[in-house]
């Protein structure tokens, strides 16, 4: 079933179940949300999306007002949406080079719109949450 169908707009899940949701890709999950955490002092908060391209609950991550990131709960992993703004365009591509091949594809077919690139970034592995951390620090520099 669908997560949105699971976790109507009535129906907040717990953290618990977007772990149980989430399954084998919970150990990174887990990970991400502690790394984020620590480097930004922040918690996430719960939001519900409207969104045809990804309904349902998240966890948003924000500091002094701006965006870090946005995860999506899926059947197995999840997504994170990091949008890469017309500030930080020059360095993410003079650092594109270290990212995994995945991410790297990603940001070369991903459209400017909206004021920047909207980067849903499937992690299915752990590599990849090094590149949503990077992506994340050029945005906002970490307090550690």
């Amino acid at each position: 079933m669908k997560w949105n169908e699971q976790f109507n707009i009535n129906r907040e899940p717990s953290y618990e179940d977007i772990k149980q949701y989430i399954g084998e890709g919970e150990p990174i999950w887990s990970e991400l949300l502690s790394n984020i955490e620590n480097a930004y002092q922040v918690q996430p908060k719960m939001s519900y999306s409207k969104c045809s391209a990804q309904p349902g609950w998240n966890l948003k991550y924000r500091k002094s007002g701006k965006s870090l990131c946005t995860l999506y709960p899926m059947e197995g992993f999840f997504i994170g949406l990091v949008v890469v703004g017309a500030k930080e365009v020059e360095q993410v591509e003079m650092e594109l080079g270290t990212f995994t091949p995945y991410v790297q594809e990603l940001y070369g077919k991903t459209s400017f719109s909206c004021g920047g690139r909207w980067l849903m970034i499937e992690v299915k592995d752990k590599s990849v949450i090094n590149d949503i951390q990077s992506l994340i620090a050029i945005r906002v520099k970490p307090k550690r």
